[in-house]
């Protein structure tokens, strides 16, 4: 789960991670007040989106003057923005943050992650902050210095000064990372974080460490322990099919392709996409429906499928064990009973009552079409498609 930049903060504030001067603003005036109130000479103000490279698009502007920070704030709130993160899908932005600028003097990147390697948490810091750390890591990785935590011992003094030397801070700037970085081991270990990231982590011109952005992903399994950071979830920021699926217990991916994929088991969902693109197709999404699925979840599934204007035709790939063949025959039954569609319906059956899953949807309707393996579904369905190999 994600959360906004000025929820990320507000937490860094909880735990001692020093930030700037910021205030949120849901319209043009709020925006405008929150400089006033802020104060200084020049502020930024920041979309709210859940995504980085905002400023390459346009979502992060500086304003010398009042009425720069409405015509900003105003141009952003109620519309969309699209970056390299986001792909096609432009989020809504319903909010800024209005922050006081800061006089830099260095930028750092620092970042606490679980490293599933080591089974440990792990710092990865930059001297080269404000950049993507995936190309510092791809054309410079001499600056990137890694520190991997004990479980049992935690977060040592010495690996905080290894950090503050590889970024050349001195006296009481090296205090002032050790004092942060302990403050992110607390955060993360306390919220059952996946990803703390600040970028960049700035050096004032008076000495201050601040941090200038800030992320915070969370660990989805743990996120039902945390009543404070389900109350920041914002569905508006996800897609809206994905959440629907959520609401079935079924894990739906949206993707870009033009071939609805409904599988049964993650592996088999993996396979069945390779094979579409081996025939020449795109699958428009990863769709897994479990083990113990319900005619109820097989109807909304397949609903969500072809709720999708890109989708021209849909797999349905089953291999019944615990979950029986006939089942997934009857949701995609009432599935057709319920919306209008033509779209091809390409199906393979195996396993547990088959037969008898086959039986129920032979003549149902004639766009559904019965596949005799795993090939010849992912052959009839990029073809039907119209996909051209």
């Amino acid at each position: 789960m994600n959360i906004h930049e000025f929820q990320a903060k507000q937490l860094f504030k909880d735990y001692q991670i020093p930030i700037p001067h910021s205030l949120v603003a849901k319209t043009a005036d709020e925006a405008v007040q929150a400089a006033i109130h802020l104060a200084g000479d020049s502020w930024v103000i920041k979309a709210q989106v859940h995504a980085g490279g905002r400023g390459k698009v346009g979502g992060v502007k500086f304003a010398k003057t009042t009425e720069e920070v409405r015509d900003y704030a105003d141009n952003m709130l109620g519309s969309t923005l699209a970056t390299h993160q986001t792909g096609s899908i432009a989020l809504p932005i319903h909010s800024v943050l209005v922050e006081r600028s800061s006089a830099i003097q260095s930028e750092f990147y620092l970042s606490l992650l679980v490293d599933r390697h080591t089974e440990r948490l792990c710092f990865i810091a930059s001297i080269a902050g404000g950049m993507d750390i995936e190309a510092v890591a791809a054309e410079t990785p001499e600056k990137i210095t890694r520190v991997f935590i004990d479980p049992a011992a935690g977060l040592q003094a010495y690996q905080c000064r290894q950090v503050a030397f590889s970024f050349a801070l001195q006296g009481e700037q090296i205090k002032q990372l050790t004092q942060l970085m302990q403050g992110m081991e607390r955060l993360f270990l306390a919220k059952d974080a996946s990803q703390i990231e600040i970028n960049p982590l700035v050096a004032t011109e008076s000495g201050e460490l601040l941090a200038l952005d800030a992320k915070i992903n969370f660990d989805d399994n743990a996120v039902a322990l945390h009543q404070d950071i389900q109350a920041l979830h914002d569905t508006s920021q996800e897609d809206a099919k994905e959440n629907i699926a959520k609401q079935f217990d079924l894990n739906y991916i949206t993707l870009e392709g033009s071939i609805g994929c409904m599988v049964n088991g993650a592996g088999l969902a993996m396979a069945t996409m390779d094979l579409v693109k081996l025939k020449g197709g795109t699958p428009a999404n990863f769709l897994d429906v479990g083990g113990g699925t319900t005619t109820e979840k097989v109807t909304e599934a397949f609903k969500l499928i072809v709720s999708d204007s890109n989708v021209k035709a849909v797999l349905v790939n089953i291999f019944g064990g615990i979950v029986q063949c006939d089942v997934i025959a009857q949701g995609i039954i009432d599935a057709l009973q319920q919306i209008n569609t033509d779209l091809p319906v390409i199906v393979r059956l195996e396993g547990t009552h088959a037969e008898e899953g086959r039986a129920l949807l032979h003549n149902v309707a004639p766009n559904i079409i019965a596949a005799e393996d795993l090939d010849h579904a992912a052959e009839e369905a990029v073809k039907l498609a119209g996909v051209v190999a």
